[in-house]
């Protein structure tokens, strides 16, 4: 109720409706189900099934459960106010805890080992930036070098005596891994008939409920367990203030230090157990020098165009382990049938675009749907050199067309001194 102007008194006037928002799980639904139209409208107009075959999704699930938990690590961290780019180096402390403590206990000992490792890594983040108020980036650097240079110096240590080559450990137990035989025989039967729309998703839904291992259901059970307890705990609500205003959560009571400090414990546990998953899951190698090639930082920017939310995350994790798992199951022709289903993604954006009278949105949606049909059109292959950077290249474009709609934690990165609000 106000008072309009030309009036002697109140007048109510109705507030328009707000607009109800979709929930987060029904738009990460949609999404689904537009990834699934997408791809398999490309697997029938370019004759390449591998965009939807199960060995795709295995492999893609496979490939994804680092880059996750590596996202998730720096969520916690992030949601607190500390950057963390350091991630890569406590996955790297996580695949050789993991190789070091399955050979010697199994693979729930690598697991534990691979958490500790990494959750020392966290630990001594926290120590230089919340402590010693370095600056964040800088120390993010120097653990990725000092975890590079501390797991060389462990194999070269404990390996080499065993497997005689101080770049890789000896032969480690696996997780075992598990499947829903009815649904998964039925899912197989439906992939069989190459019904369009039908069997692609058949075959997708078939990769991620066949030979599954408890670390990939552990991890998948992070994300809402994450959710959880940063957006419907106290504890959360603490953390999170400490990454949006902490002089402001001082005066109120939260111990700053504290939080952060437990982030960073959480952050460095989850980064280390993606070190494990490169590890310990079936069909991955066992300990190698440098075996993380970049994830810790791809999960950084799964997290990025996540939004810094647990959902969007698994989006992003679920889109670069997917790039990654088929430039191995198909190699560079499935990889130009990829860019042929972005052509049709970038078709839908832009009629989208149209309707919203976004005109230079459609414009540039144009203009890049017409570079990716070229490169499509003009090769038969791609060169076997760049097949192996898909996933990276694929960060490096999601990163520039999400740039637009990012909300970072307001205080991620700055520098807090306790009493600061005093």
């Amino acid at each position: 109720m106000f008072t309009r102007p030309d009036s002697g008194g109140p007048a109510t006037v109705p507030t328009p409706p707000s607009k109800r928002r979709i929930p987060g799980w029904a738009r990460g639904v949609i999404w689904a189900v537009v990834a699934i139209g997408v791809l398999s409208t490309a697997s029938y107009l370019t004759g390449i099934n591998t965009l939807t075959s199960t060995n795709t999704s295995q492999t893609a699930l496979r490939l994804a459960l680092p880059i996750l938990l590596a996202a998730l690590g720096g969520l916690w961290a992030e949601r607190a106010g500390v950057i963390n780019i350091g991630l890569e180096g406590m996955m790297i402390l996580g695949t050789w805890g993991a190789a070091w403590g399955a050979f010697y206990g199994g693979v729930w000992a690598g697991l534990l080992a691979a958490i500790v490792f990494g959750a020392l890594g966290g630990l001594l983040h926290a120590v230089a930036t919340v402590t010693f108020n370095v600056n964040h980036i800088v120390s993010g650097v120097a653990i990725n070098l000092l975890g590079l240079g501390v797991a060389k110096y462990l194999a070269t240590l404990v390996f080499e005596p065993l497997s005689g080559n101080p770049r890789q450990s000896p032969t480690v137990p696996k997780f075992d891994t598990y499947s829903a035989t009815f649904l998964s025989d039925w899912l197989g039967d439906l992939e069989a008939q190459q019904r369009v729309g039908l069997s692609d998703a058949a075959g997708l839904i078939r990769g991620l409920i066949t030979e599954v291992s408890p670390l990939a259901m552990l991890a998948l059970l992070l994300v809402p367990v994450s959710y959880l307890v940063l957006w419907r705990t106290r504890f959360g609500l603490r953390l999170r203030s400490c990454g949006e205003n902490p002089v402001a959560a001082e005066s109120l009571g939260v111990n700053v230090y504290l939080h952060k400090y437990i982030a960073m414990l959480i952050s460095g546990a989850l980064a280390g157990m993606g070190g494990a998953s490169l590890v310990l899951l079936a069909g991955g190698a066992d300990y190698l020098e440098n075996q993380t090639n970049g994830r810790g930082y791809i999960g950084l920017a799964a997290m990025i165009f996540g939004n810094w939310r647990p959902g969007g995350l698994l989006g992003g994790a679920a889109l670069f382990g997917y790039a990654d798992g088929l430039q191995l199951s198909g190699g560079g022709e499935a990889v130009l049938a990829l860019l042929y289903g972005a052509v049709i993604l970038l078709g839908v954006i832009v009629v989208v675009q149209l309707i919203r009278r976004r005109w230079i949105a459609a414009a540039l949606g144009v203009v890049g749907a017409g570079v990716l049909y070229y490169i499509y059109w003009a090769n038969d292959d791609l060169p076997s050199d760049l097949i192996p950077y898909t996933a990276h290249f694929v960060t490096l474009i999601v990163l520039a067309v999400a740039s637009q709609r990012l909300r970072p934690p307001k205080a991620d990165g700055a520098r807090y001194r306790r009493g600061e609000g005093d």
